[in-house]
């Protein structure tokens, strides 16, 4: 498209049906189409609409129908969408070189690689784990085995809240989420028999995350790996727990002050590992829309690119170690508009909000995961369809590692059979469909285009609105962002009750069913567990574990600075929790030792 194209239809005055009421109305209306798109407008669209009106797709009420009573279509997050895409759509200085670029270059619309996945494949990082240590590691081998090249942890509740398994909170919970790891011990057992220096290793583990990834950084070390080759990530993203998920357990400073604490650790001893993964798959679960899981997500990047400064961090030395996690759901086409979208964004803010300098720290680098909320425990071998078509607009959007969801999670953790299909999934999608063959394969679509422009302007509207409340500590204390999403939820369940929003074999195309094979996991784990605690306890050194720590509560009562000289902090929390892993100490010995000195954190009721 030339200059002179995009002058013209700045010039053009956009012709005003005489109808207000017109189904074509939307051609002519905040657009200034070519002559030729009108013409088609007038002699070959009228007249079909007049013969044909066009049908939503859904119930005929609410959100499918506009003022006048036209069908109207929207994404599954309420975006309206238009019949036809042209020219028209996009800004009259709309070129490849302002708002597109090529891949491996500023802004990274089309991808942070220039050879896309022809130099190397997305990593195929599986979410696995259930019942004890040693299940969940025949498990990690099946997968590896079969083709996996990457492993992602799942915990379960306890551990995800600084609980031992024979603490009275973890009672009925023990392996059932998750795997249950109490010390490095189990740390160990989890990953008996596998390398982690060539295996990247993703940990989902948040308030407790440092503790668990001392846990690991151990394990490595007595593997004989080096610290600087291991690579993997640890979640560790505190914002999104009190957004979305939930699974907090200190107040939102001291949170942070742990987050930052790994940040500083890991650009000098883990250049390779990344320190965070800033999730938005969790606030995307709880019902937010594209949108808003595209802004609060980056917004809680800024945040913490915010504290780490206020530490005295250089953004480039722990600013190329920041990933992001983003959810894969249903909506094809706004799903790879918000993944274009996201590198645009997260390059201006680095570069113009931050100053950064090194092209590396401008790198927007996000694992993807398919959309475990939208798969139905009704007729659940359908999700096998759903998860193929969320994977496919991930790997279109350019995710650099997936995880797809198996077709059974709805109703309990999933089935080896399960597993194995998810991750076929990814492979037929990377050796048979083609996708993989050229970068951005979509790239300069007119609706794919403005798509992702309504994306990234979006985005910079809500920074906006949380630059101005001080910040997303300050906008999660007023109940900002969780109640933006709590109506997005209700605004879908809404459509969906209402039949306007089509989801097959629940609100449509119903049958009757008999319930599957699911994976069970019983009581023995928990008593397996505590009795594993109970040994560890009577031969470890308790004295080591008491000394190690005391000089970690000391630390944490401290207020850290920016270490000097390629040093930490004195005060910074990571070396003394892993002294204390060292001693075999426990999750919830180390988080008990953090509570008394952060204390807990309850949500406050916000109206």
């Amino acid at each position: 498209m030339g200059k002179d194209d995009g002058k013209q239809r700045m010039e053009d005055k956009p012709l005003k049906p005489q109808v207000a009421e017109s189904p074509v109305a939307d051609v002519f209306e905040n657009r200034h189409p070519f002559d030729a798109e009108k013409k088609w407008a007038e002699k070959t669209l009228a007249p079909t609409l007049e013969k044909a009106p066009e049908r939503p797709i859904g119930a005929a009420t609410g959100v499918n129908l506009d003022e006048h009573g036209h069908a109207r279509f929207t994404t599954i997050s309420g975006l309206p969408i238009r019949r036809l895409y042209t020219q028209a759509d996009l800004p009259a200085d709309w070129s490849e070189d302002n708002y597109l670029g090529y891949p491996g270059q500023a802004p990274y619309t089309r991808g942070i690689h220039a050879t896309g996945y022809r130099g190397k494949l997305f990593t195929m990082r599986q979410f696995s784990g259930f019942a004890s240590p040693e299940e969940t590691n025949q498990r990690y081998k099946y997968l590896l085995e079969h083709g996996g090249s990457g492993l992602s942890v799942a915990f379960d509740l306890p551990t995800l809240m600084g609980y031992d398994s024979d603490h009275p909170a973890s009672e009925g919970e023990v392996g059932k989420c998750g795997v249950a790891i109490d010390s490095l011990e189990d740390m160990e057992i989890l990953f008996g028999g596998i390398d982690l220096e060539k295996t990247t290793v993703s940990m989902t583990i948040n308030s407790p995350a440092s503790v668990l990834w001392a846990m690991y950084l151990v394990v490595a070390e007595k593997q004989g790996a080096d610290w600087k080759k291991i690579s993997g990530t640890i979640q560790n993203d505190i914002l999104k727990e009190y957004i979305a998920q939930k699974e907090y357990i200190y107040p939102p400073a001291p949170s942070m002050r742990l987050v930052i604490d790994t940040f500083e650790f890991g650009s000098k001893f883990t250049p390779r590992f990344n320190t965070i993964s800033i999730s938005g798959y969790h606030i995307r679960e709880a019902g937010s829309t594209a949108l808003q899981e595209l802004a609060f997500t980056l917004y809680d990047g800024v945040e913490y690119v915010e504290w780490a400064r206020r530490r005295g961090l250089d953004v480039d030395e722990f600013g190329p170690r920041l990933s992001f996690f983003f959810n894969a759901h249903n909506d094809f086409f706004e799903e790879i508009a918000k993944y274009r979208a996201a590198r645009k964004i997260w390059y201006r803010v680095m570069k113009d909000r931050f100053g950064a300098k090194n092209a590396r720290t401008w790198l927007m680098r996000f694992h993807t995961q398919t959309a475990g909320v939208s798969l139905p425990a009704q007729q659940p071998m359908n999700n096998i369809a759903r998860v193929a078509v969320q994977a496919l607009a991930a790997v279109l959007g350019g995710t650099q590692s997936l995880h797809t969801d198996s077709y059974d999670e709805a109703l309990a953790l999933p089935t080896e059979e399960a597993a194995r299909i998810a991750l076929r999934t990814q492979q037929i999608i990377a050796y048979e469909s083609g996708v993989a063959q050229t970068v951005d394969p979509l790239g300069g679509s007119y609706f794919l285009e403005t798509l992702t422009l309504q994306m990234e302007n979006g985005a910079f509207d809500y920074f906006g609105k949380l630059d101005a409340m001080g910040g997303m500590v300050k906008a999660i204390e007023r109940g900002y962002p969780q109640k933006e999403i709590a109506e997005a939820s209700y605004q879908y369940q809404r459509a969906a009750e209402a039949r306007e929003k089509v989801i097959v074999g629940v609100n449509e195309f119903v049958i009757e069913e008999e319930s599957p094979h699911i994976l069970y996991i019983d009581e023995s784990v928990a008593r397996q567990q505590t009795t594993k605690l109970q040994s560890l306890r009577a031969r470890r050194s308790n004295d080591d574990v008491t000394r190690t720590i005391d000089a970690l509560k000391k630390a944490a009562a401290l207020e850290p600075r920016a270490g000097t000289n390629g040093n930490v902090s004195s005060a910074n929390t990571m070396p003394y929790i892993v002294d204390a892993v060292r001693a075999y100490a426990t999750v919830g010995e180390i988080c008990e030792a953090l509570r008394q000195v952060y204390g807990t954190y309850t949500e406050v009721s916000v109206t």
